[in-house]
């Protein structure tokens, strides 16, 4: 009977929804990654739902601090979570982070996937590929300034571990984000970075930067010409990112439904179709189940290797 009477009620509870703004929190600061995906997603949702969706960017911590304000939120589909790949290993690096990815938040949809790839400033470093990079990290360890978007991010252990399977010592610069990051990168201020990308594509073809290995798999469709690291050398070095929509666990069925359908919706409108070809991102459509399923491998997957990079922050 009681579980009866919690159907029931979880029904009333989602069907007025919603009724007001809903925020979807984004850990990070503005034109990163998880920004760039939420943002035109948001605007179609708020569309098929006659309801605002308000991106607020809550950065720090490695993106744990938005993460946490979005696990203690109401689970009432008011308050939802823009995730990516580095939020579901990050109690692991940071021991008070304060929630746990796959306890605490329901998976609704993924957005889609994206490779990263290590790109240098040729006005900083002479090398056009990746055996000449390595050689010049070998010659002067720890002489390559190398930036990430933050401590205990993908980024940082993509960095750990590109130097464990290259056999180098980089120096290793932590930002607020992939934006920043970005931002010193085309300055000159450090030399390297691994990068979406979607976020170098630009640069790389303007000559502003210079990409040296795309660690996936398969070549990226904005950078063809670019070798993988596979190809040039580094076998089963692969770091990709995802990025997907999640609610405070507990939330209503009914509210996750509507969502993923709006979120599908979105994805397979020209424009959104349009922007993910631009950016060389993999649609990805999937159930809730399925998606919940490859959450978990990935927490698994990115635990261990977390684990193994033995990064722990305060």
């Amino acid at each position: 009977m009681a579980a009866g009477i919690g159907a029931v009620t979880q029904r009333a509870f989602g069907a007025d929804w919603p009724a007001r703004p809903v925020s979807w929190i984004v850990p990070f600061p503005p034109a990163g990654g998880s920004d760039m995906f939420a943002r035109p997603i948001a605007a179609h949702v708020g569309d098929r739902l006659h309801q605002s969706m308000v991106v607020e960017n809550k950065p720090g911590a490695g993106g744990t601090i938005g993460t946490a304000i979005a696990a203690r939120a109401a689970a009432d589909g008011y308050s939802l979570l823009v995730g990516d790949t580095g939020l579901i290993y990050a109690p692991t690096v940071y021991p008070k982070a304060g929630f746990d990815f796959v306890r605490d938040f329901a998976p609704i949809a993924a957005f889609g996937r994206v490779p990263y790839v290590l790109v240098v400033n040729p006005a900083r470093l002479s090398a056009a590929n990746l055996d000449a990079f390595i050689a010049l990290a070998k010659a002067k360890p720890g002489s390559i300034d190398v930036g990430s978007a933050g401590l205990g991010t993908i980024t940082h252990l993509a960095i750990g571990l590109f130097e464990d399977r290259a056999g180098i010592e980089l120096n290793h610069v932590p930002y607020r984000g992939g934006a920043p990051m970005l931002q010193d990168l085309l300055a000159g201020q450090i030399a390297a970075a691994f990068a979406l990308a979607t976020q170098v594509a630009g640069n790389v073809a303007s000559g502003k930067l210079r990409a040296l290995a795309v660690a996936n798999r398969r070549r990226d469709t904005l950078l063809p010409d670019v070798p993988t690291m596979h190809e040039a050398g580094l076998a089963e070095f692969r770091m990709t990112t995802w990025f997907g929509l999640f609610a405070p666990r507990g939330t209503p069925d009914e509210i996750l439904d509507r969502l993923h359908g709006a979120v599908q919706g979105a994805l397979v409108s020209d424009d959104v179709r349009r922007q993910w070809a631009e950016q060389g991102a993999k649609v990805e459509l999937e159930s809730r189940a399925e998606f919940a399923d490859f959450i978990r491998r990935e927490s698994e997957r990115w635990n261990r290797i977390a684990k193994a990079a033995n990064v722990q922050m305060e």
